[in-house]
């Protein structure tokens, strides 16, 4: 065992929690001896579940411990993928998705196959995107530092939620406020949709980013000689399936903070988008309030938390 196991032993064993083996896997810190955290569900009748730990100095992923397996309903259709991937860090707004590889006719019987713990305990609920995508998630944000584990298609995925960042636009002073774990870390002028462009109010969560982003309003059915345009943007943050970014716009800068100019995504300057970019990650909420927009309650991806 080396030191920083030995230490990582001392502090769970001063916490109360009994050690049976330290062994590193790709996405925890296992506590299982030789069955490891992320082999098959239910080797030798166990799973791996999260436990809460203090803070542990250079500890990175989650612990986990042997915990009997329950029987689970073999699906229909095969489990292609498993959102977030194992070892991630997302934010508290991150739902689990569970995507499979053809339509699934027998909804609850995939329900059934699929298992989720969590460190602190949350309550969560299921519900489906199409007929090929499964998701989960708690009734509320996640807690930060929460730890997950979920078994899918006989495979194991475990990750973490980071710090709670939660940023918010306010219509009224064409502001994003950003916080973490309650304080606030920065303020940032914006500028989101425009008359009928006018952004959705409601709860959205970042998802995929990029340097840099094409945008082309055909995608969504405004051609760019009724107004519309195709463009590239720096440091794009994607916070709903029909387009809506928060990225760069040099070109509004003297409207963030006055008067909302866009096609419906938030403008930011050059800095406060880099900013923006670097210090929030996957699964962040981004909540827009006070605006002339309906509420975007139409599930389109990443409405998770409207309904």
């Amino acid at each position: 065992m080396s030191r920083r196991s030995r230490s990582i032993a001392t502090l769970l064993a001063a916490a109360g929690l009994v050690v049976v083996g330290l062994s590193p896997a790709a996405s925890a810190q296992s506590l299982m001896g030789s069955t490891g955290s992320t082999g098959s569900v239910g080797a030798l009748g166990l799973e791996s579940a999260p436990i809460p730990t203090p803070a542990i100095p250079g500890l990175s992923g989650v612990l986990t411990i042997p915990v009997p397996a329950p029987e689970r309903r073999q699906t229909e259709t095969t489990v292609a993928s498993v959102y977030p991937t194992s070892g991630e860090t997302v934010g508290v707004a991150q739902p689990v998705m569970i995507r499979f590889d053809q339509p699934v006719t027998d909804r609850a019987r995939a329900e059934a196959s699929v298992g989720i713990r969590t460190a602190p305990a949350v309550d969560g609920k299921f519900y489906w995107v199409g007929d090929t995508e499964l998701r989960w998630r708690p009734l509320e944000f996640w807690p930060a530092h929460t730890s997950v584990t979920v078994w899918a298609g006989g495979r194991e995925t475990v990750f973490r939620t980071g710090d709670a960042v939660v940023s918010t636009y306010d219509d009224h002073t064409h502001t994003v406020t950003v916080t973490r774990n309650g304080q606030v870390v920065r303020t940032m002028k914006a500028s989101a949709g425009r008359d009928a462009y006018a952004t959705h109010n409601g709860v959205y969560y970042n998802g995929w980013r990029a340097r840099e982003v094409r945008m082309d309003s055909e995608t969504w059915g405004l051609s760019r000689t009724a107004g519309g345009y195709d463009t590239t943007v720096a440091n794009g943050v994607r916070l709903s399936y029909d387009g809506i970014f928060i990225h760069s716009a040099p070109w509004s800068v003297a409207d963030q903070g006055v008067r909302n100019v866009s096609h419906g995504c938030i403008n930011l300057s050059p800095e406060d988008a880099a900013w923006y970019f670097d210090n929030t990650r996957n699964g962040d909420p981004f909540i827009v309030s006070g605006g002339p927009g309906r509420q975007f309650g139409a599930f389109d991806g990443q409405g998770d938390w409207n309904y």
